[in-house]
């Protein structure tokens, strides 16, 4: 099959169908991280784990990088990267470097120093931030469904913070925060931004210059972070071949994968949906968990996840909502068109 009827069946795949396979990936790439670094704890290299936290991401974004060049180095053909603007380059690049590197090494950090139920209960932020951005940025118009079920999920959050820290802690308005949350909810912070932006950078930067780019960077400057940080000595095992054999497969379909699929779906998706999409996330991430992990929630995780399962029923009322007012819309608009212009008789 040729590569433009290939793009043109994607191109009619409705963008929930993308944001579903990418939610479903997502929700077991914690899970299968921690496996994937406790594999590399039993086959250590001088006493050190080749599969560090910090190698998965190196290496898993340079194995992503060479598999999608092959699918995009169409979209870097000269007219089109004459079109972007300088705008275009310099908002693309701060984008890369906040979701390619930092956002990235705050979660892989936090994966460390919490459970996962905690990482994807406090990444619950995210949606509420991405909602009021959208607001803000572009306009949307939200029921009070949607917004109440962001709240009570971002409710939900507060509870994990407050009640279920795990790790190293820290003081914070008198409670006792973990170290892993804090750097969960600060990712979270930087997605948000990110994907309403990227939203809006997608209109205009074809999907394989902002993937290819943001991935390139974000890996050359998580790189140089990380020697600055921890030594140039941290990526020693980086071309151990137990690795490279995980990141191929961790390339494939975590990062390359799941990553276009959510992409494509941010690409046509409405915010609603999107905020759908991360509302039912960390409850398949948690039951992933649960399934590859054994780690059952703790008493505090279940009440976040209860605030958050309604929070997500509520959101799912408000996005049938706004599909049914799209659609009395659209009947609305072919009543206008097909109206006759004046009194023609009968």
């Amino acid at each position: 099959m040729k590569i433009s009827n290939i793009s043109k069946i994607l191109d009619r795949t409705p963008s929930s169908i993308y944001l579903a396979i990418a939610v479903a990936i997502f929700a077991s790439s914690n899970s299968l991280t921690r496996i994937i670094n406790d594999i590399g704890a039993h086959h250590l290299i001088d006493g050190r784990n080749p599969i560090s936290l910090c190698n998965v991401l190196f290496v898993g974004n340079i194995c992503a990088l060479g598999l999608m060049i092959p699918l995009f180095y169409r979209d870097w053909n000269p007219n089109v990267l004459k079109s972007l603007t300088r705008k275009d380059w310099m908002s693309l690049t701060i984008t890369s470097i906040f979701t390619g590197a930092i956002a990235p090494a705050l979660i892989f950090t936090a994966i460390g120093n919490t459970n996962i139920a905690n990482i994807v209960l406090i990444g619950r932020i995210e949606p509420i931030l991405t909602l009021g951005l959208s607001v803000w940025l572009l306009g949307l118009r939200v029921d009070a469904w949607t917004v109440a079920g962001s709240l009570i999920s971002f409710g939900g959050a507060v509870v994990a913070i407050l009640l279920g820290s795990s790790g190293k802690m820290m003081t914070m308005a008198g409670f006792q925060i973990g170290t892993g949350e804090i750097l969960v909810a600060i990712a979270s912070v930087i997605s948000s931004i990110a994907t309403v932006h990227g939203k809006l950078q997608l209109q205009s930067i074809p999907l394989g210059i902002f993937t290819i780019y943001r991935n390139l960077l974000g890996t050359v400057i998580f790189f140089v972070i990380a020697n600055v940080l921890y030594g140039k000595e941290h990526f020693v095992d980086a071309f151990s071949p137990l690795l490279w054999q995980w990141m191929i497969f961790y390339a494939l379909v975590i990062v390359v994968i799941g990553r276009l699929c959510w992409l494509a779906g941010l690409k046509r998706a409405t915010p609603t949906e999107i905020n759908l999409a991360n509302l039912v996330n960390p409850i398949l991430t948690i039951f992933m968990a649960y399934l590859i992990l054994g780690q059952a929630p703790t008493l505090a995780q279940y009440y976040g996840l209860s605030l958050l399962t309604l929070g997500v029923i509520l959101s799912f009322i408000g996005n049938l909502h706004q599909e049914k007012m799209r659609q009395a819309l659209k009947s609305t608009d072919i009543e206008k068109i097909d109206m006759p212009l004046g009194f023609r008789g009968v």
